[in-house]
């Protein structure tokens, strides 16, 4: 079975009526997850006894990053914005992936932005690495890629930063609103982007659309 987005509903159709594309997908993803859950069981076998001891075994230790990756990465592909994209240069390397946000409305639609997003060994007691690889014009994003988002922060004093408590689809829905709800003037990190705007907003807008055409086809 495969979950399909389809303008944002999610449906689960049998392998063999999708495309061959999404089909191949699904199945190249599906190895990759059952290869991180054998190693798993490989993990769970040492410590308890039930595997061979030796030093090979050491290299089939699993952290608790990636324990905790094979759960959120399914949770976060069957709970995807309709705006985003995510994909993984490697199947068995859940802790890099790129996500691509293509907004519907505001300022940026139209734009298509590349996000790279990098899963610490510390996850998930400190939060995923985040840059943007389009350049762009926006007041919480810098022009070299720096993104400004509380909830990627280490240590907040108001409460909104990162804790454990939080996971990757925190984090994608969190990028995917800096284009909407979490689109911030008042905190910016790129501060001439945002004085831009409260200068003047209809040419603040054309500067938008002119990096969009340049950068973010």
């Amino acid at each position: 079975m495969c979950v399909q987005l389809c303008g944002g509903e999610n449906k689960t159709l049998d392998m063999e009526h999708l495309p061959c594309s999404c089909r191949t997908t699904c199945r190249e993803r599906r190895v990759a997850m059952l290869t991180l859950a054998s190693k798993l069981k490989r993990d769970e076998g040492v410590k308890t006894g039930r595997a061979p001891g030796g030093p090979s075994d050491s290299s089939h230790r699993v952290s608790i990053r990636d324990r905790l990756l094979i759960k959120e990465v399914a949770e976060l592909e069957a709970n995807l914005p309709s705006t985003c994209k995510a994909s993984f240069p490697d199947e068995n390397k859940l802790h890099h992936f790129q996500l691509a946000v293509s907004p519907d409305e505001g300022y940026y639609q139209s734009g298509k932005f590349q996000f790279e997003i990098n899963v610490p060994e510390a996850y998930n007691m400190v939060p995923p690495k985040v840059k943007c690889q389009t350049r762009i014009w926006h007041p919480n994003i810098a022009e070299t890629g720096e993104i400004c988002l509380s909830l990627l922060r280490e240590h907040s004093i108001d409460g909104t930063g990162w804790a454990p408590t939080r996971t990757l689809k925190d984090v994608v829905w969190g990028l995917n609103s800096l284009f909407t709800d979490l689109l911030n003037f008042d905190d910016p990190l790129n501060i001439d982007a945002a004085e831009h705007h409260l200068r003047d907003k209809e040419d603040f807008r054309n500067k938008v659309q002119d990096y969009i055409k340049h950068y973010a086809r």
